[in-house]
């Protein structure tokens, strides 16, 4: 069987795992382990704490510092109101690609990863190689951020990481972050027919989502010189607003959903900041009539982007590897950040289009998968 044949094999089995991010993805993360112990690595299923997720850590090779990390989310998101042409759960081969959920995001990358790992196990004697498969990446990166700080808290460091996202083969050496909130905001119900004696949560919201309009203003006057970001600033979204139950009744209850994605940690710390006073002048206004408002922010996630890096050790191998010259900026978040904090150098390059990710009848062309395997093929030639 060739590389190609048993890397589709296994991307197959991986899509057959609805690995939902809702759902318990220990049944993947079971899988990749058995192929991984099969090879010869040290297997750890680290369990969230409510069990129902795990990260997987596995490693050839020596114990310690430095080497390669392969890393991968296993989670995939939901197909609800999608128009899918076949099952999305069952991997569908047509003129050179292979459909499912989760085939360029991203378990092409995992497939190929697995299919690889007997070689990668002869070439891992002195240096190791690791391979990271999280849980919860396309919720926030939970799964990434547990596992980094496991890292951390060992003291362990590798030297070098490739996040396998989809970027069509191509390198990349920069990711925006992303921020994520839920805030609710609670007031005091009343007639429409004196406002003055209750506290409107919708209004005040909707003054929240005008702050943050303003900023997104300021933002785009923050981009930094030389960004090669598209866009290059710090971009804002109003995603969610619900709240209140009919025309003539002062609203006491409304959520609001929203985002940014930071281009670098200044602007992170800038927009929290500035939310965090605006938050207190708000509230002011309304504790003047409702001594119990609230405005309650719940995080999400907040996830650092890749900033990068004039020496970055993983671009220049992954160009070498693949034969490219040149490394990009792209906008979408991935865990390559969590990693970076570390004091790993980290690079994004994998099988596939983001173009394709999140929509029906996702796919990975065979194209991409080889390409993903020829550039371990060269890994294993350089180190053989």
């Amino acid at each position: 069987m060739s590389d190609l044949q048993r890397a589709k094999a296994i991307l197959g089995d991986l899509i057959g795992f609805a690995s939902i991010s809702s759902e318990s993805n220990l049944d993947i993360i079971g899988y990749c382990a058995r192929h991984l112990e099969a090879a010869g690595a040290r297997v750890e299923v680290l369990r969230d704490p409510m069990g129902r997720k795990a990260n997987l850590w596995a490693t050839l090779g020596p114990e310690g510092d430095g080497g390669l990390v392969l890393s991968g989310h296993s989670d995939v998101v939901p197909v609800a109101n999608q128009n899918w042409s076949s099952d999305p759960f069952v991997m569908r081969e047509e003129d050179g690609k292979l459909f499912g959920r989760g085939a360029c995001d991203m378990k092409g990358f995992i497939a190929c990863c697995l299919a690889k790992a007997e070689e990668l196990a002869m070439i891992a004697h002195h240096q190791p190689i690791h391979f990271a498969f999280t849980h919860d990446e396309e919720i926030g990166c939970f799964g990434a951020r547990a596992l980094t700080e496991v890292l951390a808290q060992r003291g362990l460091r590798p030297r070098l990481c490739v996040i396998g996202e989809p970027t069509e083969m191509q390198v990349i050496e920069g990711n925006k972050g992303c921020c994520e909130y839920s805030v609710t905001f609670s007031g005091l119900e009343g007639h429409s027919s004196a406002p003055e004696r209750g506290v409107n949560a919708v209004e005040y919201a909707a003054r929240y989502i005008g702050r943050l309009l303003d900023l997104r203003s300021d933002l785009v006057a923050r981009a930094p010189d030389g960004s090669r970001f598209d866009p290059p600033w710090t971009t804002l979204n109003v995603g969610r607003l619900e709240g209140g139950v009919a025309h003539n009744v002062i609203a006491n209850h409304a959520v609001l959903d929203w985002e940014f994605r930071p281009v670098s940690m200044e602007d992170m710390s800038f927009v929290k900041t500035e939310v965090a006073g605006y938050v207190e002048t708000l509230l002011g206004e309304m504790r003047r009539t409702h001594p119990n408002a609230s405005i309650t922010t719940e995080t999400i996630g907040e996830v650092a982007g890749l900033e990068p890096m004039p020496e970055n050790a993983a671009r220049d191998l992954v160009f070498g590897l693949t034969g490219r010259n040149e490394a990009s900026c792209v906008p979408f978040s991935t865990e390559a950040g969590l990693f970076q904090a570390l004091g790993t150098d980290v690079v994004i390059c994998g099988p596939g289009s983001i173009a394709q990710a999140h929509k029906p009848d996702e796919f990975v062309s065979l194209d991409q998968m080889q390409t993903c395997l020829s550039m371990f093929d060269r890994l294993i030639s350089d180190r053989s």
